[in-house]
């Protein structure tokens, strides 16, 4: 089953992710360490699975600049 948007979004402001506005449905997110990352769709929307991907991709890249 799917993620929802709104469950990405949480993922990524949890990781320490700010929303840096966007257009419409575009979200565009910015961490401290230089990952940037455009989310697209409402929070009620199923993500897609690039989507997901995406997400886990930009994650794993701030925990692998952590641990540097």
């Amino acid at each position: 089953m799917p993620k929802k948007i709104r469950q990405l979004m949480a993922m990524l402001e949890k990781a320490g992710f700010t929303d840096r506005g966007g257009k419409g449905s575009h979200r565009n997110y910015l961490h401290p360490s230089g990952v940037k990352l455009t989310l697209s769709g409402r929070a009620g929307d199923d993500a897609r699975r690039y989507q997901e991907r995406d997400v886990e991709q930009a994650l794993a890249e701030i925990r692998h600049d952590e641990t540097q």
